[in-house]
């Protein structure tokens, strides 16, 4: 199978590679670039686990091809803190034990990343539908809730503009494609 060679940024930094036209995203940011905090559970973008943000939209990476991402700005869950300081989403999550196991959180902790960007302020009724693309083994959602809604206070009362990704691009055309919101398991 004849390799492509690929550019794009992950949290900023550029990284290039050559790949098989069928490696997924996930396994180029994890085997390839070392950034292992983006996990794989389904595989079939049912769980929500490898949701990264690409263009400022949140994505389910198993579910496209690292070719797909060639010249594009992608955040994984490694950007997020600051060294030893949390973002105020992990800080929220970790004062509201909306950790169990962590499998499942890196994908949470983008997907409401993405979502406070959008809606600053939202009812437990929205944060449940952003959040219904994931899917957590361990915990019955209610304490992910109350993190997100504390997330939500936090970030209004202190606006920080370097907490936060860029908003989503318009959909870019052409080679890379593009690949629908990870949002509810309806949309």
């Amino acid at each position: 199978m004849t390799h492509r060679k690929i550019t794009l940024r992950i949290n900023g930094r550029p990284y290039a590679g050559l790949v098989e036209p069928r490696k997924t995203l996930a396994d180029f940011i994890r085997e390839d670039c070392g950034l292992t905090g983006t996990h794989l559970g389904c595989e079939h973008g049912v769980c929500g686990a490898c949701t990264i943000l690409m263009d400022g939209q949140a994505v389910r990476s198993c579910l496209l091809f690292a070719v797909q991402a060639v010249d594009a700005e992608l955040m994984t869950v490694e950007a997020l803190a600051d060294g030893d300081r949390l973002h105020p989403i992990q800080q929220a999550y970790r004062d509201h034990h909306a950790l169990q196991c962590g499998f499942c959180t890196p994908g949470f902790l983008l997907t409401t990343l993405a979502f406070l960007r959008d809606t600053p302020r939202p009812t437990d009724r929205e944060i449940r539908e952003a959040l219904a693309g994931n899917l957590c083994r361990c915990t019955g959602y209610h304490n992910i809730v109350k993190a997100v809604a504390a997330a939500a206070a936090a970030l209004a009362s202190a606006p920080r503009p370097d907490l936060w990704p860029p908003a989503a691009p318009a959909p870019r055309g052409g080679e890379g494609g593009t690949t629908p919101p990870a949002r509810g398991r309806g949309s």
